[in-house]
């Protein structure tokens, strides 16, 4: 990805906003990078039908959350929960530095933790599990 465009999602992320009436909301701290991130989930019969963010977040994790939002919607909750930093790679066309990995997928986290919420399979996924 170039900067232009990290650079253009991180000041103009068009889903950084509080949903109202969300299936779920879910709220996280990344501790690798003082990032703080809640998410909101429309879901209807397993799809998720809307994604946005709140809070303070870093700008790769703006700007990879702006991104991820466009391939979202549709996608079954499987789906999501199967999706790892290589589908980040994918969707911004680059790996990034190896400092900025879990700032890169802190949203895929805290959004599969909201889906593990919801499903409430006692599951939950780590920071430090993803972007080594």
């Amino acid at each position: 990805m170039t900067n232009e465009i990290i650079t253009f999602y991180s000041k103009t992320p068009p889903n950084r906003w509080e949903m109202d009436s969300p299936t779920i909301r879910y709220k996280e701290d990344n501790r690798s990078c003082d990032d703080t991130m809640e998410v909101f989930l429309k879901i209807e019969d397993q799809v998720i039908k809307d994604w946005s963010f709140e809070w303070m977040t870093s700008i790769i994790t703006t700007a990879t959350a702006s991104i991820f939002w466009e391939s979202i919607i549709w996608m079954t909750l499987d789906e999501v929960l199967q999706k790892d930093y290589n589908y980040i790679k994918e969707l911004i066309w680059e790996d990034v530095s190896p400092r900025r990995k879990r700032a890169a997928v802190f949203w895929l986290v805290i959004t599969r933790n909201a889906i593990h919420e919801y499903l409430k399979d006692w599951q939950k996924d780590d920071i430090l599990d993803f972007g080594n």
